[in-house]
């Protein structure tokens, strides 16, 4: 199939054409023909795999195939949500993108920075709305924004927003909106709370999914090498001198970590910057840029990152700590093995950690073969732990990409995220907390 064949408008064509594309992913493949049916729609498919234009595309050409009088005030005639501000920059720039032969306008508006702009070109009047939930409500509460033109309502990474705890956000948003829409739902993985929010918001939905559920990509290798706690972060380190490696995205579950493990790599000689939610905006933007440029080696993250990071061929992601929760893991994951490229996940797992990696393991279906790199072996006696049972245990030195040698059997702060307050606990607002209270609780500066 092409793109042709896809009943999309010529002006559409042409900016996929100006980009190189001639054939859909299986995700555009099949979301686009229900979305220009009018459907509501599921689409569940691994990150990576296309489906933000798979959602911009049918939205801009429904859009133009209804005739607006031009000399009347433009109206948000389409919103998408999304839960980062990251993630709100990078659909913003490919609705500009695919849409540049047509005249909509639209607007970007998430925290972390001024709302005045946005105020202003919100009254100078635009056609798509791409926000955060957060710094959306205040436009609401301040009565600069109207939503009750929205023709097309998009949830993206429903599944982040709602693990975020923006759920009584997005239904305060819908409770304005036209009844008569339509609805699109992206999501990575699904959950109970997703069923949930489709039940309430989607009327006789087209299901499309192209991956089975919460699975990792299968471009992507995964490994597991087992360090002592206190070791990670030299274990990396060594790693990075030793493999030479040009651009590795790494996680962390705290902003604390992020700093220090950025500060070491700068210590020992090896280019380094950290993006998290305590950076502002500017300085996020910045590093990500510098990242993408290569005039930094290395990124440190805290999962704000895992959504939003669009870079095809990212070699390598590294996991200096599990997430503690599991989805996290394949989101994580999924900022390498894009666009047909393949991909390298490594996690640095530690005694602490390996309820987090049985959870990932359970998840995703498939358990890792533990690996130890020489001169970082953990204690002996973690070892023989139960964990390590089931699969080899393999010992030497270790290339990423080729085979071992030898086999052998914070305490919360208050930040601000547009003129929103909100209580955090650690960096993900989730640490040691229960479901429940994860996903009902105080919503982080994103």
């Amino acid at each position: 199939m092409l793109f042709t064949d896809l009943k999309l408008s010529e002006p559409i064509l042409k900016a996929i054409s100006d980009q190189g594309y001639t054939a859909p992913s299986p995700v555009q493949a099949q979301a686009i023909p229900y979305i220009l049916e009018g459907r509501d729609m599921l689409a569940g498919a691994q990150t990576g795999t296309g489906k933000t234009a798979g959602f911009t595309l049918p939205m801009l050409e429904i859009l133009s195939r209804k005739t607006h009088n031009i000399k009347a005030p433009r109206q948000v005639r389409a919103l998408i949500l999304t839960p980062t501000r990251e993630l709100a920059a990078q659909v913003g720039e490919s609705v500009k993108l695919y849409g540049k032969y047509l005249k909509f306008k639209s607007a970007i508006i998430f925290g972390g920075v001024g709302m005045q702009p946005q105020v202003a070109a919100l009254r100078q009047g635009v056609d798509i709305v791409i926000a955060t939930p957060g710094r959306l409500l205040d436009h609401m509460s301040q009565g600069t924004i109207d939503l009750r033109h929205v023709e097309i309502l998009i949830l993206d990474e429903a599944d982040r927003m709602l693990d975020m705890g923006f759920i009584k956000d997005i239904r305060r948003v819908i409770s304005v909106l036209p009844q008569k829409r339509q609805n699109l739902l992206f999501s990575a993985t699904y959950s109970d709370d997703i069923k949930g929010l489709c039940e309430s918001i989607l009327r006789n939905p087209a299901i499309v999914e192209v991956a089975r559920r919460n699975t990792s990509s299968e471009l992507v290798t995964q490994r597991v090498i087992l360090v002592d706690c206190a070791r990670k972060s030299a274990l990396f380190g060594h790693l990075a001198v030793e493999k030479n490696w040009k651009q590795v995205l790494v996680f962390t579950r705290t902003k604390h970590q992020a700093n220090k493990l950025s500060d070491y790599l700068q210590k020992i000689g090896v280019s380094a910057t950290a993006i998290h939610g305590n950076k502002s905006q500017a300085a996020r933007t910045k590093a990500l840029a510098d990242f993408k440029a290569g005039s930094v080696r290395i990124l440190v993250a805290t999962d704000i990152a895992a959504r939003g990071l669009d870079i095809d061929q990212l070699p390598h992601v590294v996991n200096l700590e599990l997430p503690n929760i599991a989805e996290d893991y394949v989101h994580r994951i999924g900022r390498t093995g894009r666009a047909g490229n393949e991909g390298e996940a490594i996690s640095l797992v530690c005694v602490d950690e390996y309820d987090y990696l049985k959870s990932i393991e359970r998840l995703i279906g498939k358990k890792f073969d533990r690996e130890i790199v020489a001169g970082f072996e953990p204690d002996p006696a973690i070892i023989a732990m139960p964990i390590l049972q089931g699969r080899g245990l393999s010992q030497g030195n270790h290339s990423p990409s080729g085979k071992p040698q030898g086999q052998k059997r914070e305490r919360g702060t208050r930040q601000q995220d547009g003129g929103r307050n909100h209580n955090t606990k650690g960096d993900t607002g989730r640490n040691g907390r229960s479901n429940k209270q994860r996903k009902e609780g105080n919503r982080k500066s994103y």
